[in-house]
């Protein structure tokens, strides 16, 4: 993965001054206090958030419960991308976990954009692909590592603030009870 975000990291460099002024008039920078929403569910997302500082978390609903499906840190897209991509209301909550610095970049001119610039639409189709192999990833992770595994792999990717969120959260991310994680987290400190 951090081979691919290089990949990206170097086109961005390569885009040229006018479309790099071109994306950056379409984009702005927002604070969002812990404990804000970046999206809610029942609207439409019509913004991607390029995380900046801080992190944040998305989740949905079910049955009254909260289901944390991913969670969001320094240079990552925060976005509902079944709701961005279909401009539906959305299902899923952008929640932010600390205090977020983001950059919010509309969906509308990012679209015309893409349409006017090839760099641009090579830009989109990279950081799709990124999530596609980040969302593989996670489903093989899902399927072939136990909950132990797949919890120090998360802590592989930024011990001190999975160590600063609500097990809770951690554990309904994990697909596991809030006592199983725990439990795993006595093993691992012991």
């Amino acid at each position: 993965m951090e081979r691919y975000f290089k990949k990206i990291e170097e086109h961005l460099a390569s885009l040229d001054p006018e479309t790099l002024s071109r994306l950056n008039d379409i984009s702005s920078e927002r604070i969002y206090p812990k404990g804000s929403f970046l999206l809610e569910a029942g609207n439409i997302c019509r913004h991607s958030f390029f995380m900046l500082e801080g992190t944040a978390r998305k989740y949905s609903l079910h049955d009254g419960k909260e289901i944390t499906t991913e969670f969001y840190f320094k240079d990552d897209i925060a976005v509902s991308f079944r709701s961005y991509g279909l401009q539906i209301p959305s299902e899923e909550y952008i929640e932010a976990v600390e205090d977020c610095k983001v950059s919010i970049t509309d969906y509308y001119q990012y679209e015309a954009l893409k349409k006017e610039s090839l760099q641009i639409a090579t830009l989109d189709l990279l950081i799709m692909e990124y999530y596609a192999l980040w969302l593989e990833e996670k489903l093989y992770q899902q399927r072939t590592m136990d909950a132990t595994e797949r919890y120090v792999s998360l802590l592989n990717k930024n011990t001190e603030i999975i160590q600063q969120m609500k097990v809770g959260h951690i554990a309904s991310y994990l697909g596991v009870s809030f006592e199983t994680l725990s439990r795993i987290r006595k093993r691992l400190s012991a």
